[in-house]
């Protein structure tokens, strides 16, 4: 095998870094010690003492975490001195701003300052994390002096209700563990194809009919099977009142979601009237497995996109303006979330109402009626007082006037929207969607994706693409939860944390303080807080991590030891041997044929999760790459070029490493064995995923050359149905050069209708 440029794997080296004395999640601005200072413990006769009335909410919350989290009661006072107390208190410093505090903490007492309310808060959160997370030990809080204030003004959490519903005490406790990291923006997504979550007294059928969906598929779309259960839940106005001022009293303001003018079955469901085509039934999504009656129209029982979207007649706006105006009379929030996303516009070029209302308004194409359906609604909105926002496919068609735009499908919505001079919230795909895998070795079923800890802590929500004017128009950026396969509270933590803890650094902490060995240190305790607050997590972090790298010899196999006591073994056996030989890991491993390998780290006694790999080694595997486009930045690969030749597949899973992705158009690929070699049978591993825009390619072509210059095209004897997997005659080559050309425009009644499908690559073959 010969030498390929090798992959440049980071290697762990023994660098003294400097030990945080802190373990403050996000990271303060400033901390300073006071050498050699006593630290201040809290006695029993410790008190909260404020300053001023109008701070009683909070000294309330500091006392009840207290009681909950460590059994001890301080009293409040608004005479006590400040001696052995904890003082809360407003004093203005202009650097601070209304979210920014200090917080001093000497031998003799801890005093929290503040410009508002909101800063006192948040140095009530720096102080709780300040606190030992071992219940029985005394309260013990460092000397020390933290000044702080956020980096952005829009740090955001998201939380889907509608794929499946959560009471209103889950989503209380939701709410906490913002306020726990400093977040100030709850994006609650309300409504959607699979169920109406809020009371609207206008229209009853909403939640009588529209909160209720009759089954759910089992398992990755389109599903093996369907629970046959109804699956429904919706909050009443008064519940919704209750868990706004809750989130109020944390300094998170509610922003709610009403989708338009696509996600609308569940609402057509109620109101059929609101569709285009109100006889037809609506459309099952075959083949997923349905359950109960198809007539008429049905909240979906499924995922992905459908057609039957809302029709822009004046019966359509007319329901809902009277909508938002419920919606905007229990939310204060300045931000209305209006969707405008995954809208299909099959119904529309169908309509003809539709058709007549685009030549009427002169408007193009159905991108533009979109245009002017999401215009005419924020027209209501601005009458309101209000700012709509909405996903970044409101751009399409023209972007309306005073719109915020909220980019998901990567970064390039949100700087064209800033180029635009409009205000951005960031929550790209690749670093904020938290309902994507944490580990390769998920043992639940995931909507695919794969966003580790490192990744999103790694986030810069300013791109480099903007200027100095335009990166002042990023408010900030959120992590969006969506919860097809999210189906209760354990499973919902457990995709959340700790992955919010590294964005709550991302947007809190100033970028040049952003330090991931330093954050490390800090999550370690972190974890010990969960613990404490009973929070499942995530244990990714723990597991063994593995990298490789080629030799002349072959494959070099390297295991990544785990945070924490490790002792590795590994095995190392031929393919189709299934009795594991473990012995201790020293050096890493040489591949050269094709092996299963597993290792495992069994500190303590006990296994940890472990790392399973299939290498198939052929002739291309470790041979030098050449890719003639640069894959997404969502879906890198995890080598690089060599993720194609590494002996390596994802086995199908869409949340795997492996995965290099391309949005559309076409890739070529060329390899250079590095000396003439005789092939008959090549083949190029794909994806195909319909639910996430993932199709086979369209086309693919091979093609040979000794030199790198006399290509010529090769004639296969045989080939698979996608042109991925051929067999040719006996042919003598140095170099292959593969083509393969992504789906157009994915066809209609699939996710992504009329769109350019990605394309998913994750090894080549070659005997």
């Amino acid at each position: 095998m010969k030498q390929f440029l090798p992959f440049l794997f980071a290697c762990i080296t023994s660098v003294a870094l400097s030990q945080p004395k802190h373990t403050i999640i996000p990271a303060p601005a400033s901390v300073q010690f006071v050498a050699d200072a006593p630290p201040f413990t809290v006695r029993p006769t410790t008190a909260i003492v404020v300053k001023h009335a109008f701070l009683l909410p909070q000294a309330k919350y500091l006392q009840q975490y207290l009681q909950r989290y460590y059994k001890r009661t301080l009293a409040i006072s608004t005479t006590g001195n400040e001696a052995n107390n904890i003082v809360l208190t407003i004093n203005k410093v202009k650097t601070h701003g209304t979210e920014g505090y200090e917080l001093a903490v000497t031998p003799n007492k801890v005093v929290i300052t503040g410009n508002a309310e909101a800063g006192i808060f948040y140095g009530i959160q720096s102080l709780i994390q300040l606190m030992p997370t071992n219940i029985t030990a005394n309260i013990i809080i460092p000397s020390l002096t933290v000044n702080d204030a956020p980096r952005f003004t829009y740090r955001g959490m998201h939380l889907d209700v509608s794929r499946h519903f959560y009471d209103v005490a889950f989503i209380k406790k939701y709410i906490d563990w913002l306020a726990l990291h400093k977040f100030n923006f709850f994006h609650w997504h309300l409504t959607d194809d699979q169920g109406w979550r809020i009371e609207i007294k206008k229209y009853p059928k909403l939640t009588s009919i529209g909160a209720t969906r009759s089954g759910t598929i089992i398992g990755n779309y389109p599903g093996t099977a369907n629970t046959n259960r109804t699956h429904s839940g919706y909050y009443t106005q008064a519940q919704v009142k209750a868990i706004v001022q809750y989130a109020a009293e944390r300094f998170i303001t509610v922003v709610p979601e009403i989708e338009m003018p696509g996600h609308a079955s569940a609402a057509i469901a109620a109101y059929p009237e609101l569709s285009c085509f109100p006889n037809e039934p609506t459309n099952i999504a075959h083949p997923a497995v349905w359950n109960g009656s198809t007539k008429g129209k049905q909240v979906q029982q499924t995922w992905g996109i459908f057609e039957d979207v809302f029709a822009p007649t004046d019966a359509t706006f007319n329901f809902l303006q009277d909508v938002l105006d419920e919606v905007m009379a229990l939310f204060p929030s300045k931000y209305i979330h209006i969707g405008g996303d995954e809208c299909p516009k099959e119904s529309w070029k169908r309509s003809a109402f539709c058709q007549q209302l685009m030549k009427s308004k002169g408007l193009k194409d159905e991108h533009e009626l979109q245009s002017y359906f999401i215009q005419r609604i924020e027209k209501h909105v601005n009458a309101k007082g209000r700012t709509i926002i909405g996903w970044d496919e409101i751009l399409e068609g023209g972007l309306a006037p005073n719109a915020i735009v909220m980019s998901w499908r990567g970064e390039e919505g949100g700087i064209e929207a800033a180029k635009q001079n409009h205000q951005v919230i960031m929550t790209p795909g690749g670093w904020c969607y938290f309902d994507h895998s944490q580990s390769p070795n998920e043992d639940s079923v995931t909507i695919g994706g794969f966003t580790p800890l490192e990744k999103v802590y790694s986030y810069e929500p300013v791109p480099a693409a903007l200027n100095d004017v335009q990166s002042k128009l990023v408010l900030g950026a959120q992590a969006n939860v969506w919860t097809e396969y999210i189906t209760n509270e354990s499973k919902l933590a457990y995709m959340v944390f700790p992955r919010m803890a590294a964005l709550s650094e991302v947007l809190w902490s100033a970028k040049e303080q952003r330090n991931w060995q330093h954050f490390e240190q800090r999550l370690t305790q972190q974890f010990q807080r969960y613990k404490l607050w009973g929070i499942n997590y995530s244990k990714a972090y723990f597991e063994l991590n593995d990298s490789i790298s080629v030799t002349s010899d072959g494959l070099l196999w390297h295991l990544l030891p785990p945070k924490g006591k490790h002792n590795i073994q590994f095995s190392l056996l031929p393919q189709g041997n299934n009795a594991p030989n473990f012995q201790p890991y020293t050096v890493p491993l040489l591949i050269n044929q094709s092996y299963e390998v597993q290792a495992i780290n069994t500190a303590d006694g006990k296994p940890y999760p472990s790392i399973t790999r299939k290498f198939n080694i052929n002739k291309a595997t470790g041979r030098s790459v050449q890719i003639m486009r640069k894959p997404s930045k969502s879906y890198p690969g995890k080598y690089g070029a060599l993720t194609l030749v590494n002996g390596l597949t994802a086995n199908g899973k869409r949340s795997h490493p492996e995965w290099m992705g391309f949005s559309g158009g076409s890739v070529e690929i060329v390899i250079d064995f590095g000396e003439p070699v005789t092939l008959s049978k090549l083949g190029v591993s794909t994806l195909h995923y319909p639910t996430s825009w993932v199709h086979t390619p369209a086309d693919v072509s091979w093609q040979a050359s000794l030199t790198a210059n006399d290509w010529q095209p090769l004639q296969p004897s045989t080939r698979n149905e996608q042109g991925t997997a051929i067999t040719i005659a006996p042919q003598q080559l140095q170099y292959l050069k593969i083509k393969l050309q992504a789906v157009e425009a994915i066809p209609a009644g699939l996710p992504g209708a009329g769109k350019p499908a990605w394309l998913f690559l994750d090894e080549i073959f070659a005997d």
